[in-house]
């Protein structure tokens, strides 16, 4: 098992902004439903960076420059064990190196996350889900649902950090069709931590103003505009998450935005049948 890369830079200082200590996140997670820190008083908080344009941005726009400004920024921020603020096809996210164990503790501190829901992780590319899952679909599949608004549950491979989700062999995997995430994640060249932009148990972010009480606590928050209609609760559903951990078939976890095509796709073109107990 690779042993979890160590968090320099900035780690001691978010750590210290969130009232944590130096330790490691540890893997002995009991589900402990962890607060969230006290709102922070009236500060600058997060550096806040608008990516150009649609989010579409092309090699050879004038807008690239700002765009790959912010890609460094985020890439920087990650590395030093920091957690940062980013738009995805579905949701605002927080993202953090999974291979840092005091930022996967921050963020769910940052929540206040029960220990015993896990982090999804988020790739560059499909390639990647082979080094850090144990892939038992054809790879067709995994290419007709990703890049895409749906989260795979497999079996976790030995490369991924031990205390990223400790108490489950699984692992839920993520490429969101968002052209800044895929350059994000293929820049800073190892597996993110990802999960929704606000506090357990409140909506879900669709523009960087709806999570603000979070930015003090933030290193960078990058502002990719709204995300969606956002006009009806169906735009906060985050991705379909689906479990192809047992050959032959699969379970959905949570439906999701995407939950019909997902289930076409599985039931029509790959044959495989729903599992007991799956809500689909």
């Amino acid at each position: 098992m690779s042993p979890a890369r160590p968090c320099t830079g900035l780690r001691a200082a978010v750590a210290a902004s969130m009232g944590l200590s130096e330790g490691s996140a540890g893997s002995a997670r009991k589900g402990r439903l962890l607060r969230p820190p006290s709102p922070a008083p009236a500060a600058p908080g997060a550096r806040l960076l608008r990516l150009p344009g649609s989010g579409a941005v092309q090699a050879a726009s004038p807008e690239r420059a700002g765009w790959t400004e912010a890609l460094r920024a985020a890439v920087a921020e990650l590395r030093a064990g920091a957690v940062v603020a980013v738009p995805t096809d579905t949701l605002y996210g927080l993202a953090c190196s999974a291979s840092c164990s005091e930022a996967l503790g921050a963020v769910y501190r940052l929540k206040g996350r029960s220990e015993a829901k896990p982090l999804a992780v988020c790739l560059g590319r499909v390639a990647d889900v082979y080094r850090y899952c144990h892939v038992r679909v054809p790879e067709q599949l995994l290419k007709d649902l990703l890049p895409g608004p749906v989260t795979l549950v497999m079996e976790r491979s030995e490369e991924l950090n031990k205390d990223l989700n400790p108490f489950t062999p699984l692992v839920g995997v993520r490429i969101p069709a968002h052209a800044f995430m895929q350059d994000l994640a293929q820049m800073f060249g190892g597996p993110l931590a990802l999960t929704s932009a606000n506090l357990s148990s409140q909506a879900s972010s669709l523009n960087v103003q709806e999570f603000q009480d979070l930015w003090p606590h933030l290193s960078l928050v990058i502002d990719g505009g709204p995300i969606g209609e956002g006009q009806s609760p169906e735009c906060r559903l985050g991705s379909t998450v689906v479990d192809l951990s047992v050959p032959g078939k699969f379970g959905i976890i949570r439906p999701g935005c995407a939950l019909e095509s997902t289930t076409a796709i599985l039931q029509q073109k790959y044959g495989l049948s729903p599992s007991h107990g799956s809500c689909s």
